[in-house]
């Protein structure tokens, strides 16, 4: 690997410049499988300097944590921005974690040469660089009561961090150690954020970009409840663009940069700003607005599910659903995930319709979902679209009667997060039926959904109403059951209404179901 002294500052450069030419110079040297194992994603100089920008401290004296350091680009944005607004900052105290020891040659050349541009500034800056990781030399942290063998928490004004992003498997150290913040299988990021949070002091700054995806869902709504407990947001910033943000590591996902306050107690009533660029090139002059933070994050609530509405049609279409106080729960309606799980289930699996004495249900995948329409069969390898009716399937079939089909995962070719197709019992003669684990199902548990209630539902999963309010609050490509539960519907009656007036039009095309849809929900603001 290339020795990274030979790069050397150029005259009067700032240190987030010169940690940015350092981390780039790494970047071309580590291989992708190096990069991906240690989820490193260097943060571009336009970034940096946009968060070093959230952050002022009046004292003179300020201790900062970086817990995924990298080259140290944040790090010095950080205090660059911190000296340049504080002609009284006397001395600065940085503690950088960083676990790729290939990497720590560069961060120290890029930390010395903070320290003596501090020095010319006036401004003492000491480094500490710590290759412990960070979740684990902290952990003690996450015991509220602590032990008599505990350590001591270190407390910072600052925490400033891009964290490794990928999950951990369930028995992994790091995920046991936090396991009263995360469940499941925990993307590392959240522990990264759960952590800091806690290592602030009173009235601490808290300044992260990471995937938005804690937003929402079952996965992150352990941490959602610690995190926004600790943590009194004041500014998100969120990239349209799943491409531009790291685009020099080809990521393509959606990033939020948050800023919060550490408080011993949360007030709802505080406003919080949201901004929005399309990537970097419009980060300087990004879309602006300013909400109540009960408007966007309800505490009381059972989810805590983060909305971020960046415009005024985002914040019309929230306001519709606020309005509304029906969900699937109130109307005796259940969401579930298909049973059939393919790797567990191939031996009742079956390719094409056999006669005789085997008896076959019809399968259903994710590709045969479409919106409005059932499409059934579609032939592909190892996409088989019928399973046997036996003793020892039967526990992975359901009945067959009238349900609502959800896609679990969009892809990135789809217009519409939500893709939902309706299912009449009459599509075939078959006690049973099988849903693959990809597919969501809607039904009445106990009874059945009316005809009106399939097509009515169904055409409001497929709306572009529906699509515009799960984008404020979902950022990646799954559709979980429990934020299906959690979204608030128009009144029952509305539903059947609708489904009756697409059912009379016998068009049920999308584009028609969505105008019907429009008819009744039309948002005060256009997009």
């Amino acid at each position: 690997m290339t020795d990274k002294n030979i790069i050397q500052p150029f005259s009067q450069e700032l240190p987030s410049i010169f940690a940015d030419r350092l981390g780039i110079e790494y970047a071309t040297t580590a291989s992708k499988e190096h990069k991906k194992a240690n989820g490193q994603f260097f943060t571009p100089i336009e970034i940096a300097s946009f968060m070093a920008n959230y952050s002022t401290f009046n004292g003179v004296s300020v201790r900062i944590l970086d817990p995924g350091c990298g080259s140290g680009i944040l790090s010095c944005a950080l205090i660059e921005n911190l000296i340049h607004s504080n002609r009284n900052m006397e001395s600065i105290e940085l503690v950088a974690y960083e676990t790729d020891l290939s990497l720590i040659s560069t961060l120290e050349t890029s930390l010395s040469y903070l320290q003596k541009w501090g020095t010319e500034k006036g401004v003492e800056i000491t480094t500490s660089i710590r290759t412990e990781d960070f979740i684990l030399h902290n952990s003690d942290s996450f015991n509220k009561t602590g032990t008599l063998f505990s350590k001591p928490i270190e407390l910072f004004d600052i925490v400033i961090s891009n964290p490794p992003y990928f999950k951990l498997p369930i028995d992994d150290k790091r995920a046991i150690a936090a396991k009263t913040v995360v469940n499941g299988h925990p993307n590392i990021y959240a522990i990264f954020m759960a952590l800091s949070a806690k290592l602030l002091k009173e009235n601490g700054k808290f300044i992260f970009i990471t995937p938005r995806s804690y937003a929402s869902g079952g996965y992150f709504k352990t941490f959602r409840d610690y995190f926004f407990n600790l943590i009194e947001l004041d500014n998100v910033h969120l990239f349209v663009s799943r491409k531009d943000t790291f685009k020099r590591d080809k990521v393509l996902q959606e990033t939020v940069i948050i800023k919060g306050t550490r408080k011993e107690k949360i007030n709802p009533n505080s406003q919080v700003v949201i901004s929005s660029s399309g990537g970097l090139k419009d980060l300087k002059n990004p879309d602006i607005k300013s909400f109540p933070k009960k408007d966007i994050i309800d505490l009381n609530s059972e989810e805590k599910i983060l909305y971020l509405p960046t415009n005024d049609f985002e914040e019309s279409i929230l306001e519709i659903f606020k309005n509304w106080s029906g969900n699937l729960v109130q109307y005796n309606i259940k969401i579930s995930t298909g049973p059939v799980v393919a790797f567990r289930s191939r031996e009742y699996m079956r390719e094409i319709y056999q006669n005789g004495t085997v008896h076959l249900a019809p399968l259903f995948w994710l590709h045969n979902v479409k919106q409005m329409v059932l499409e059934w069969p579609i032939i592909k390898p190892k996409k088989e679209q019928y399973i046997n009716i036996e003793d020892n399937s039967k526990s992975i079939l359901i009945p067959n009667k009238n349900y609502i089909f959800l896609r679990r995962f969009s892809t990135k070719d789809d217009k519409n997060r939500l893709i939902a197709s309706p299912y009449f019992c009459n599509f075939i003669k078959s006690e049973y039926i099988g849903v693959e684990n990809k597919v969501n199902y809607i039904y009445r548990p106990n009874g059945h959904l009316e005809r009106n209630e399939v097509v009515g539902l169904c055409a409001l999963l497929n709306s572009s109403l529906f699509d515009a309010f799960f984008r404020i609050f979902n950022g990646n490509v799954n559709v979980s059951a429990t934020e299906l539960k959690a979204m608030t519907l128009p009144p029952l009656g509305i539903i059947q209404e609708i489904g009756d007036n697409i059912i009379l039009s016998n068009n049920f095309e999308v584009e028609n179901t969505n105008n019907i849809v429009s008819e009744y929900f039309e948002p005060v603001h256009s997009i």
